[in-house]
């Protein structure tokens, strides 16, 4: 099973970095002052999927491949004033990422845009994942890169993100990985907090998401993230219109050692020795990283 597990991961993050120029250009900068050797030496803290929440999709639908993998659901998380629900799985083994997927609770948006959204999602009759070999690598690969509805129309793209920009953003990327999120309590010292990282990000023109300040912190102090704003992708819309859109972007993730564990010297501290889970608060800003209010300034 970790064949598998790992062949889809890996899977996931090659097309990522393709559609991500910022990832390379990062682990470069990473190389060049010797940060790291080579991009193996770079813990994935988590990975994150977006998702529509209607019949035969949503959480429930998209969890069922990970979960077959042995990942195991944890906390709920809900975002009101974007209309989202989320959870985020433990892996089966601390090698790999935790995974973190969120749900548009589509009920709650304006008729008209639950109208546009469903005459997308209405062509999924079933549940995709129902009809998946999730012991084959390769078609769960395809599958997370595919289109599971029609190629959306520029004006309704233009229509959802009037209201939610999340909805337009999923409606175009669909299971595209949204960000991985590179732990830097693990580099080496200079760089391992993420006001060092962030110093070091912005002194090499990376651009970071500033919605709630630069640096998210959860309030016990224990979490504390950025990332990166979302690059501007080529989007081809039905009748071949080209628009730029917002694609993926990076998060960076400092869990620092909770205060039962603060007297192990360094080399004995593992994952389970720092800070767990995610936090609301922080996650609702990291959200906007594919947002216009960041992209645009």
């Amino acid at each position: 099973m970790s064949i598998v597990l790992e062949n889809v991961l890996n899977g996931l993050m090659t097309r990522y970095k393709e559609r991500v120029p910022d990832v390379s250009g990062i682990i470069n900068a990473m190389i060049k002052e010797n940060i790291i050797q080579q991009a193996g030496d770079i813990e994935n803290d988590h990975i994150a999927f977006r998702t529509m929440g209607v019949p035969h999709l949503g959480v429930q639908s998209l969890e069922k491949i990970f979960l077959h993998y042995g990942y195991e659901k944890r906390d709920y998380y809900h975002f009101p004033e974007k209309k989202l629900d989320a959870y985020w799985y433990a892996p089966p083994a601390p090698q790999y990422p935790r995974i973190f997927i969120s749900e548009l609770r589509v009920k709650d948006l304006s008729p008209e845009i639950q109208q546009i959204i469903t005459s997308y999602t209405n062509e999924v009759t079933g549940d995709p994942v129902d009809a998946l070999n999730l012991d084959d690598a390769g078609a769960v690969d395809q599958f997370l890169h595919s289109g599971l509805w029609r190629l959306p129309t520029w004006h309704d793209f233009e229509t959802l993100g009037k209201q939610s920009e999340y909805a337009a953003w999923v409606i175009y990327n669909r299971y595209y990985l949204n960000h991985f999120t590179i732990s830097v309590h693990n580099l080496k010292d200079g760089y391992n907090t993420i006001a060092r990282f962030n110093e070091f990000l912005e002194r090499n023109g990376f651009k970071l998401n500033n919605a709630g300040g630069k640096i998210k912190t959860s309030p016990d102090g224990g979490l504390l993230q950025s990332s990166t704003v979302a690059e501007m992708i080529d989007a081809t819309f039905a009748g071949g219109e080209v628009h730029s859109i917002s694609g993926s972007y990076i998060e960076f993730a400092e869990r620092r050692v909770l205060a039962q564990f603060a007297h192990l010297p360094k080399d004995q501290i593992q994952r389970i020795h720092r800070r767990e889970g995610f936090e609301a608060g922080n996650a609702d800003k990291i959200f906007e990283s594919t947002y216009s209010s960041q992209t645009k300034r």
